[in-house]
C-alpha cells in the first residue's frame, strides 16, 4: 500500500520544531512542500524580513527535513544561492545553466557515483533552489540603474518560467545536451528589503497615502496617549516592490509573499537558550574548553532578550551582540565572575551592570 504524501499541517509540525517563531512562513512553506511532494505545481515564495528573522533557518530546516525522510529522496536536492552571485553569473549570461549544475550536483552526492543519468536528472527537475538576498538584485540602487541586478531578475526569471532549459552534462554525467523541464522546481526567495519599512511608512504617513494610517489610544503605566501603530504587512503593497526595484514581471513568479515577523522576546529566549549557535552555548564550550561550566540564571536571560527585543530589525542576530557584550571581559578573565567551584555564575544584576557599560 502506497504511503499518501504529508499533510500541510503535518510537515508545519515538523518545521516547527526546528523553527522557533515565523508560524505564518512555516505554514506558508508547508503547503508548497505538500503539494510538492504530492507531485503537483507549487506556488513560488518570496520570504520579506529583516536579518536575522529565520529565513535560512526555515530553508535549513526544509532541507533537514526532507534529508531525513528516505521517501522524499526525490525531491531532497535542495540548492542556496546568494542573490549576488546570480548578478554575476548573469553577467556571464550563463546562471540557468550554473542552477541546473548545482542541482545536479548536489543530486550526485546524495546518490553517489553510480547513479544513472536518468536518476540524476530526475533529483534535479524536482529540486528547491533558494536564492538568499534577493534584494540585491534590485533593478536600480539611489536612483541610478543596477544593470546586474536587472540581468539577475531577467535570468532567473527565465529559469522559473522556461519548461525547457537547455542544459550541458559534465562527463560524469554522461556529458551531451539535455533539455531539463524546470515547471517542477520550487524556488523561494529571500531578502530584509532594508528601506522598504521605512519607504512605506512615509507613503502612509507624510507620502500619498497621508493620512490614511489612524492613531490608537494606548494605555501606558496608567498613561494615555495616542500613538500610531505601524504594521508593514498590513501596507505592504506590490506597488511598493515595484518602486524598490523588482520588476513586476520578476514579483509575478512568486504568488506566495511572507512577512517575516519580529521575534518576541519568548521567542528570543528560546533562540538564546536551544539554537546550536547561539552566543550561550558558544560561550558554553569556550569555558569548558577551560574546565568551567557556564551558568545563567533565567532572569539574567530574559533580561538579555529584552534588551535584544529593542533592535527588532536585527532579530536573533541582537541577542549575539547583546550577550557579547555581557559575556566578553568573563571570557577575557574568567576570576570577574560569582563562581561556584568550577561552575561561573552569571545573574541579572551582572548582565545588567555589563549593559549599562559598568563593567563586572
Amino acid at each position: 500500500m502506497t504511503t499518501p504524501p504529508p499533510t500541510p499541517k503535518q510537515i508545519a509540525t515538523e518545521l516547527q520544531g526546528r523553527v522557533i517563531g515565523q508560524t505564518r512562513a512555516v505554514r506558508e512553506m508547508s503547503i508548497a512542500l505538500a503539494k510538492v511532494l504530492a507531485g503537483l505545481r507549487s506556488s513560488n515564495i518570496l520570504l520579506i524580513g529583516p536579518s536575522g528573522t529565520g529565513k535560512t533557518t526555515l530553508m535549513r530546516a526544509v532541507e533537514t527535513y526532507l534529508s531525513e525522510n528516505p521517501r522524499f529522496g526525490e525531491h531532497s536536492t535542495v540548492i542556496r544561492f546568494h542573490a549576488k552571485v546570480l548578478a554575476d553569473l548573469a553577467e556571464e549570461g550563463r546562471p540557468g545553466e550554473v542552477v541546473l549544475r548545482r542541482l545536479l550536483e548536489k543530486a550526485r552526492q546524495s546518490l553517489g557515483d553510480d547513479a544513472t543519468r536518468e536518476q540524476l536528472l530526475v533529483r534535479v527537475r524536482r529540486g528547491i533552489v533558494f536564492v538568499d538576498e534577493v534584494d540585491k538584485i534590485r533593478s536600480h540602487v539611489g536612483g541610478e540603474l543596477h544593470s546586474a541586478g536587472i540581468r539577475a531578475q531577467e535570468a532567473l526569471l527565465t529559469l522559473i518560467e522556461n519548461d525547457s532549459v537547455p542544459f550541458t552534462l559534465p562527463d560524469w554525467a554522461g556529458g551531451g545536451r539535455e533539455s531539463v523541464d524546470s515547471s517542477g522546481l520550487l524556488f523561494v526567495a529571500a531578502g530584509a528589503f532594508e528601506g522598504l519599512y521605512d519607504a512605506v511608512y512615509n507613503r502612509v504617513t507624510i507620502g500619498a497615502d497621508k493620512g490614511a494610517l489612524k492613531s490608537v489610544t494606548v494605555v501606558d503605566d496608567g498613561k494615555i496617549r495616542e500613538e500610531l501603530q505601524f504594521r508593514l504587512e498590513e501596507w505592504l503593497r506590490y506597488d511598493d516592490l515595484f518602486e524598490y526595484g523588482m520588476s513586476p514581471q520578476f514579483l509575478a513568479r512568486f504568488d506566495s509573499m511572507v512577512l517575516l515577523e519580529d521575534l518576541a522576546v519568548d521567542e528570543l529566549i528560546r533562540i538564546f537558550l536551544e539554537t546550536e549557535d547561539s552566543g550561550l552555548h558558544q560561550a558554553q564550550e569556550y569555558f569548558a574548553s577551560q574546565g568551567l561550566r557556564l551558568a545563567i540564571s533565567p532572569s539574567a536571560v530574559r533580561r538579555i532578550a529584552v534588551e535584544a527585543s529593542a533592535h527588532p530589525r536585527l532579530g536573533a542576530r541582537a541577542l549575539k551582540e547583546v550577550f557579547r557584550r555581557v559575556i566578553r571581559d568573563y571570557e577575557f578573565d574568567p576570576s570577574l565572575a560569582k563562581a561556584s567551584g568550577s561552575a561561573l555564575m552569571l545573574d541579572e544584576p551582572e548582565v545588567d551592570r555589563a549593559l549599562d557599560g559598568e563593567g563586572p
